[in-house]
């Protein structure tokens, strides 16, 4: 057995995809995390599906103190901002007694957060290569899916080497200022994700409240 599959939790794959949770309240901000673990979990995510196959995902990871703390705040800002929507998520009702109760513990777990993601002992972005604003709709898809893929990717290889992650995205209502703080440039990367990596508290996770597929799906026509 080498020293990779040692990091491996013993987790089928059924109990990998239904178990890979956004973590919040659970992340150890205390425990640190060796760079070779993000490495490995980069390693497994580029295995995912890319576009005309031309690797454009790119992964920017931070663990400089000064670079998370702004990283920090400019999430707390974009945060606030998406706390006045329609759709922040403690402003969301559902239809049972107990999908409102899961989210509320979910708009609880966020605002914790929020306010902790510069403990995080790192903070990793997935990016594209591109901008999509002025192109056809098919661009932004296109852009995306070459990214996106591989960044769920890595968060089930974090996952499978005991670590949490949350995919989050308010920060990008502060986009440029996200750009500035890592030196990216904002005319040909396009972030879309940003998530906190960090060993979780235990190991052991449950599949979440979800619909039943009779609910989402639709057969043949809309």
């Amino acid at each position: 057995m080498n020293a990779d599959q040692r990091d491996l939790l013993p987790l089928t794959a059924h109990e990998l995809l239904t178990t890979t949770r956004s973590v919040r309240k659970r992340l150890d901000f205390d425990r640190p995390v060796p760079d070779r673990l993000i490495t490995d979990c980069i390693r497994d995510a580029l295995q995912a599906p890319s576009g005309s196959n031309r690797w454009t995902l790119r992964f920017v990871v931070v663990t400089d103190p000064e670079v998370k703390d702004e990283l920090a705040a400019i999430y707390r800002d974009g945060y606030e901002l998406y706390r006045t929507t329609p759709t922040y998520v403690g402003a969301v009702t559902k239809d049972t007694p107990e999908r409102d109760d899961s989210q509320r513990r979910t708009a609880s777990s966020a605002d914790y957060l929020a306010e902790n993601y510069h403990r995080a002992p790192a903070i990793v972005l997935g990016c594209g290569l591109g901008r999509a604003e002025s192109g056809p709709p098919i661009a932004k898809t296109s852009l995306l899916s070459s990214a996106m893929p591989g960044i769920w990717s890595f968060m089930l290889a974090a996952r499978l080497r005991g670590l949490g992650t949350c995919w989050t995205t308010v920060a990008l209502n502060e986009e440029q200022r996200l750009h500035e703080a890592l030196a990216m440039p904002m005319d040909s990367v396009t972030v879309a994700c940003m998530t906190p990596v960090a060993f979780t508290k235990g190991t052991s996770f449950q599949p979440a409240l979800r619909p039943e597929p009779d609910e989402v799906t639709h057969w043949n026509r809309w």
